[in-house]
Order: structure tokens, then C-alpha cells, then sequence
């Protein structure tokens, strides 16, 4: 039987990770072991190497460690809402990934390598919600870069060559302490919002963001207040909610 969650995290085991695959729609092997209470990168799936996609977000892990180059084959790799500080230097030998989730840990700017210019093929870079205070020029390096949030960090100034990207279609700089405004006016058509919105547990979130949460939860109530007011919408013709929402049902649901 799996050990239980204790101080040190839940005990991760190699019987436990070959249950948590999964086949992604494109024919690819995604190991899904998020939202467990893992405290520490379960060092057991190395013998799993062959994984494309990697998802451990919404957990404790403070440290992602120096072997994550053991997984050539890597493609897709989240982290959001961990503990990490900091990112490990052979990141960059991922020649194959595309995706990288960060968000919501505790990077700063010493924490971002110069080996992550080595991702040629990174098309989505998050790393909104941590508390980097510039972002290396070298990220101007990524060409296939199309998505790229930066959203809710210490960040005073945008270099020209990251807005200037040619691939970039997504950049979310919002709520940052810029001195001077840094998007440029055009083209408008390229700047957009990159910032996901999770599943997640009350007891996972900060004070700062439980408190933001219920402003937020306030808001749109009393909004929805306002429009019942208005005009009684008519829901008759919905039998049952199409595929697409519930697809993305659990990236709107707060649970308690």
C-alpha cells in the first residue's frame, strides 16, 4: 500500500506512476500526478524515460532536479503551483519541448538559467505569478515562441526584443510594476491574455489570494445580481452542456 501524506510529502511509487498514465488524444504518454501532495520530484519514474508529457502541477515539489534531461522525449511539462525556486540549467536539453507551465511557484530572476534559450522548439512559456523582477533579454532568443505570460511578478521594464518576437501571439504582462507603459500600441492584434484559471483547494492558496478570490467572487456576484435584475435569461433550449464545456468545466470550478 502507498505510504500515506506526511511531513515530508506523499511517497510517490513506481506502481502508483504507471496507474497515473494516460494517452493523450495525439497518440502520446502523459504521466498525470498532479494536486497529489507531492513534496519532492518522485525520482522512481526514471525508469518511465520514454514519457512525452509530464504534469505535476498543484503540488509541494520546492526543487526540480538536475536529471529532468533524462527525459529526451519531453514535450509538455507543468509545474504550475509548486514551491520551485529555481529552474536547473539542464532544462535546455529538452530539445523537444514545446510547453512549460511555471506559474505560481516562487521563481525570481536568478532563478531563470540562460539555458532556457537552448528550448528552440518552446511554443508556451508561463511563468506568471512568481516574483521575477526582469526578464532576461536572452527569451528574445525563442522564435517559435507564441505565448508567453509574465502575468502578477516584480517586473519594472519589457525588453523591445520579447514584444518583437515574430511568433508571439499571447503576452500577459498584467499587474506588474512597470514605470513606463511597455506594450507597444501595434500591432494590437498580436497582444493577448495567456492566464489560465485552475482547479484548486482553499487550503493550496496563500492569504493574498484567498482575499483576492472572494473580491473577485464579490464582484461577479453582485454583477449577476444585476443582470437577473435586468432580464431573466432563458435556458430552456440547453439540454445537456456541449462537449467543449464540458471539457473545460474544471477550469472554471473552485472547489472548497
Amino acid at each position: 500500500m502507498p505510504k500515506k501524506k506526511g511531513a515530508q510529502g506523499k511517497k510517490i511509487t513506481l506502481k502508483m506512476a504507471k496507474k497515473s498514465m494516460k494517452i493523450t488524444v495525439d497518440g502520446k504518454r502523459r504521466l498525470d500526478l498532479s494536486n497529489m501532495g507531492i513534496a519532492t520530484f518522485p525520482r522512481c519514474i526514471l525508469k518511465l524515460t520514454d514519457i512525452e508529457e509530464i504534469d505535476l502541477s498543484r503540488n509541494m515539489i520546492k526543487k526540480i532536479p538536475d536529471y529532468i534531461n533524462r527525459f529526451p522525449k519531453l514535450r509538455y511539462l507543468d509545474f504550475h503551483t509548486n514551491k520551485i525556486e529555481k529552474i536547473p540549467e539542464n532544462i535546455g536539453q529538452l530539445e523537444l519541448l514545446y510547453y512549460l507551465d511555471l506559474s505560481n511557484n516562487k521563481l525570481t530572476t536568478e532563478g531563470l538559467p540562460l539555458e532556457l534559450t537552448q528550448l528552440k522548439n518552446l511554443r508556451v512559456l508561463n511563468l506568471g505569478l512568481n516574483s521575477v523582477e526582469m526578464i532576461p533579454t536572452t527569451i528574445g532568443t525563442l522564435k517559435e515562441l507564441k505565448e508567453l505570460g509574465l502575468f502578477d511578478n516584480r517586473i519594472t521594464y519589457m525588453p523591445e526584443k520579447i514584444t518583437k518576437l515574430p511568433k508571439l501571439k499571447k503576452l500577459n504582462v498584467m499587474r506588474n510594476p512597470f514605470t513606463t507603459p511597455q506594450i507597444p500600441e501595434e500591432p494590437i492584434d498580436t497582444i493577448d491574455r495567456i492566464e489560465d484559471i485552475y482547479l484548486a483547494r482553499k487550503n493550496m492558496l496563500c492569504r493574498p489570494c484567498l482575499r483576492k478570490l472572494q473580491q473577485e467572487r464579490d464582484k461577479w456576484s453582485k454583477v449577476k445580481q444585476i443582470a437577473e435584475l435586468d432580464e431573466e435569461p432563458d435556458f430552456s433550449g440547453l439540454i445537456s452542456p456541449n462537449s467543449v464545456a464540458r471539457q473545460h468545466e474544471v477550469s472554471w470550478r473552485v472547489t472548497e
